[in-house]
């Protein structure tokens, strides 16, 4: 089976892979587009709280995404920095029908940001502006406002509106993310 991975390698076939952390504050969704962007079999009806971290994977037309979708939950997002140095992109999620809390995961982005293992590298960051079907939802323009994301200078990033129980917006950030990817690996 060896030779023929390498095979598929060399030709071209073999799906390139890629660890994607999954990160956000607790019920921002992020659970809820990672198994949106699984194959329809392998969905899961029934969405839970996430404890600690889950692993999943999808696939897109080029990559094999293996996802680390980490608890956002107060006390499990000191988690999230020993999975940074694995990580060569990251989804970040945000509720954008909750206004209060816009405060909080602007300081875990912060965070984030300025971890010495993702400081000094140029990591594509995708952003959900998750659950623009709610009444209260504020526009993407206006979470990238409230996290300030203009002062990201230093890695590429995108916001995307969504609703992740439609699937709206999903595939249109997966296509930005695989296209940072696939640049990077060149």
């Amino acid at each position: 089976m060896g030779l023929f991975d390498k095979l598929a390698g060399w030709l071209g076939l073999k799906k390139k892979e890629v660890h994607v952390l999954c990160l956000g504050l607790d019920n921002s969704g992020k659970t809820t587009i990672i198994n949106k962007l699984k194959p329809s079999n392998a969905q899961t009806q029934d969405i839970v709280p996430t404890i600690g971290f889950s692993i999943e994977k999808f696939k897109t037309s080029s990559l094999s995404f293996t996802v680390f979708d980490m608890s956002g939950q107060g006390r499990y997002r000191n988690l999230w920095e020993h999975y940074y140095k694995e990580g060569q992109a990251i989804i970040f999620v945000i509720d954008s029908s909750d206004k209060l809390r816009m405060v909080v995961a602007k300081e875990e982005l912060d965070t984030l940001l300025n971890h010495p293992d993702i400081k000094h590298r140029r990591l594509p960051i995708l952003f959900f502006a998750n659950k623009m079907d709610l009444r209260d939802a504020v526009s993407s323009v206006k979470v990238s406002q409230l996290l300030s994301l203009e002062n990201i200078k230093d890695k590429p990033w995108h916001i995307c509106a969504s609703d992740a129980l439609k699937g709206e917006g999903l595939q249109e950030g997966v296509d930005w993310l695989q296209d940072q990817i696939q640049a990077m690996k060149t």
